[in-house]
């Protein structure tokens, strides 16, 4: 399986989709069967808690999908909590400094390099029996902080956030981030499109991967061609509903309103 550390080495396309209502235990089985990389894994708006999003996150590992976990907050035990059950990725809401930044990269690793509290042979690290070194230096290398940019501050912000050590990915929440810069939804307009431009411009001169939800391949493309290496298509409860609306209308489109068997 590739980790999200992983799929963090190159600058090609990744693939992934949003999980924010359907934490069964088949949902890796079919992202895996269609092609997905990685899942963004939301607490924050979903109302998952630590135990459901503990048992989703090891279903995803075990198929092989990388998992991106948003807690519930930045919260230093919002954010530890997220690490111990094993998340690989961790994209706190609503990041928008330097100062913010730099506590999550401490929060998420072990002393000496940051300030998390101990805890082994649990889920995050498989339940395996190590030395403390061995735990601490795998814990470390493997748990990723992911800068998720969503306000009018964190896109001022960005070249700072972009530099902090322990940062390794920057993601657009775009429609927060619209709605921050007081033109909710306005996608393509000039205050977004300079905002967002100037999170991209930061990761670029940063070296650091970019990521950022999609609704359409067309959206998709468009992102990459702008420098977004990781992209999550739409998600299950927007993709549920629109395929089963498709679907009823034009089951009634064809049919019409005769009676059944005339």
């Amino acid at each position: 399986m590739a980790t999200f550390r992983e799929l963090l080495a190159t600058k090609n396309l990744k693939l992934g989709t949003y999980i924010g209502e359907f934490a069964t235990p088949g949902i890796g089985r079919m992202m895996k069967a269609a092609g997905c990389e990685f899942a963004f894994v939301d607490m924050e708006h979903s109302g998952f808690g630590f135990e459901t999003t503990k048992a989703l996150i090891r279903h995803l590992h075990d198929i092989g999908i990388a998992s991106l976990v948003r807690p519930p907050s930045k919260a230093n035990h919002h954010i530890g909590r997220t690490c111990d059950i094993g998340a690989q990725g961790i994209i706190p809401p609503m990041l928008g400094s330097g100062d913010e930044a730099a506590a999550l990269a401490a929060q998420i690793k072990y002393p000496p390099v940051g300030t998390r509290g101990a805890a082994f042979g649990i889920a995050h690290d498989d339940y395996r029996q190590q030395s403390v070194a061995d735990a601490i230096a795998s814990a470390n290398d493997k748990t990723v902080g992911v800068a998720l940019i969503e306000t009018a501050e964190g896109a001022r912000n960005a070249a700072v956030i972009a530099a902090t050590d322990g940062i390794d990915c920057l993601w657009v929440g775009h429609f927060d981030l619209s709605n921050s810069l007081g033109i909710p939804g306005q996608f393509d307009n000039e205050t977004f499109l300079s905002a967002t431009g100037n999170v991209m411009q930061a990761g670029f001169a940063n070296g650091k991967n970019m990521g950022r939800l999609v609704g359409s391949p067309d959206e998709a493309a468009d992102q990459f061609a702008r420098g977004c290496d990781f992209i999550c298509y739409s998600g299950d409860v927007w993709l549920y509903s629109a395929a089963l609306g498709q679907g009823l209308a034009a089951t009634r489109d064809r049919i019409g309103d005769g009676v059944a068997g005339g």
